[in-house]
């Protein structure tokens, strides 16, 4: 149970976290403590969110690969491949001792790491991702944390629910391949394997169709990327461009009669490397 901030320049939030684990079952309540108020429960890979200002919840499956503070437990051994690891000394972080590690890339298709895991444990406290030249792209760390403090599976199945008075919505997500679903690479992005792909209805247009998006997910072990593919629409997609916050790159392009939109926690060129490999089959 704890505080975590995410901070990006001048921008910060916060949020309040639980976590329990039985040996079987994994559940966990996040509280945001700035913006909007919203409450998400997680029992596994199924997610609970509640909007209370717009009285909506969202039901859906989540995989949990690759998120903060989860980073460093899949064992995955490209990391390893990919990355030059350096024992960087101990720091005190949320009262707790740590070991702290950095992480290089071997390529440019990847951001450096700084770790900070709780020596017991093995929790990641905090994380630093930084760019070529060092300096802190994003910062997630635990402001406050306890260990070992009862927090009770029931109590949070109870919170998690009680929907009522809450509209539930329930995306229509179906799991998929990108092979499946006509899509490929032509080429593996080094250190990328593909993790999980689905496809969601998005929107129903003023003809009747249902569109619907696929989302074909990849992940390095430690940095994730995903690709959106969905019917070129010249209404909405106008014109393909690029944007970042802090380590979040985003990269828009026509392919064809589809549009892409590439999100991931690597460099503009990573997403480049990633559209120029795709192709339809």
């Amino acid at each position: 149970m704890g505080t975590f901030v995410v901070s990006v320049g001048s921008d910060m939030a916060s949020a309040r976290i639980w976590h329990v684990c039985d040996g079987e079952q994994q559940m966990e309540r996040v509280e945001t403590l700035t913006g909007a108020p919203r409450s998400t429960f997680r029992r596994n890979d199924h997610v609970l969110t509640f909007f209370p200002d717009s009285r909506v919840a969202v039901a859906e499956r989540r995989e949990s690969f690759g998120l903060f503070p989860n980073l460093l437990q899949s064992g995955d051994a490209s990391i390893a491949r990919f990355y030059n690891l350096r024992a960087a000394g101990h720091e005190r972080v949320a009262g707790f001792e740590t070991d702290v590690v950095q992480l290089r890339p071997r390529d440019k298709l990847r951001f450096a790491y700084k770790i900070w895991t709780e020596k017991k444990t093995g929790l990641v406290v905090k994380l630093q991702t930084l760019d070529v030249h060092g300096q802190v792209l994003e910062q997630a760390a635990f402001s406050e944390l306890q260990l070992d403090v009862p927090v009770s599976m029931a109590r949070l199945s109870q919170m998690m629910g009680n929907t009522e008075g809450y509209q539930v919505e329930t995306p229509d997500l179906v799991k998929t391949t990108a092979a499946a679903e006509g899509w490929a690479l032509k080429a593996p992005v080094p250190g990328f394997q593909p993790m999980s792909g689905y496809r969601r209805s998005v929107a129903s247009t003023a003809e009747g169709r249902h569109d619907s998006t696929l989302q074909w997910i990849f992940s390095d072990g430690l940095a994730t990327v995903s690709l959106f593919l969905e019917d070129f629409d010249p209404r909405r997609h106008v014109q393909p461009g690029a944007q970042a916050l802090g380590a979040t790159h985003t990269l828009t392009r026509r392919i064809g009669d589809w549009w892409l939109t590439a999100v991931g926690e690597v460099p503009q060129q990573t997403l480049q490397v990633f559209a120029q490999a795709l192709e339809r089959r």
